[in-house]
């Protein structure tokens, strides 16, 4: 079986990127800077929510993988089954508190109470999908910031442009910023800006 990334992120010692794409790519790069600068302090943030990602590297580059796969950031692909039965399609069951008329509305709905809620998720989702990219988008700006570039000069009011959208400000706030640092940050607020 094949190992897989179930995420991309991207890898900082200081202000200076290391390394950018799948985590066992990036686990690997890593690693062998730590190799070579054993003081440097390593921060690695997931490309899509700038949460930090936290990988133990102590050991071997073999002991490291191993803890990433436990730590489910890797998977085992599985080969595709294919064969008689129905589809697994990752349902999962939840209980939702609605009120008395909210469920006597849902009991006459063609399909029943989850169909219909599925339907409504899904409509609010492709009704929302712009706006909901934007707010992820400063969301993940903004955490990412704070921690890489919260003492930096002008910081504040990067933020402030970032969520009024004025990109050409947002961009001439960030310009004296580390280079990988504000590279990052642009790659990150593009979508809300």
């Amino acid at each position: 079986m094949q190992q897989s990334d179930l995420q991309t992120c991207t890898a900082f010692s200081s202000s200076h990127k290391i390394a950018s794409g799948g985590i066992k790519d990036v686990a690997l790069k890593v690693k062998e800077h730590l190799e070579n600068h054993p003081q440097a302090a390593i921060l690695i943030f997931d490309n899509q929510t700038s949460q930090q990602v936290e990988v133990d590297f102590r050991g071997t580059i073999d002991a490291v993988l191993k803890r990433l796969e436990k730590s489910g950031l890797l998977k085992e692909e599985e080969p595709a089954k294919g064969g008689p039965g129905r589809p697994k399609l990752g349902v999962t069951s939840k209980e939702v508190t609605l009120l008395p008329q909210h469920w006597d509305w849902l009991a006459k709905q063609p399909g029943g109470a989850s169909v219909t809620l599925r339907r409504l998720v899904d409509e609010a989702k492709k009704k929302n999908a712009a706006k909901d990219l934007i707010r992820q988008a400063q969301d993940a700006t903004y955490k990412f910031m704070t921690v890489m570039a919260g003492d930096l000069p002008d910081y504040e009011e990067a933020l402030r442009a970032l969520f009024a959208k004025d990109a050409e400000k947002f961009k001439k706030l960030i310009a004296k910023w580390p280079k990988d640092v504000r590279t990052h940050i642009q790659m990150l607020a593009n979508p809300a800006l």
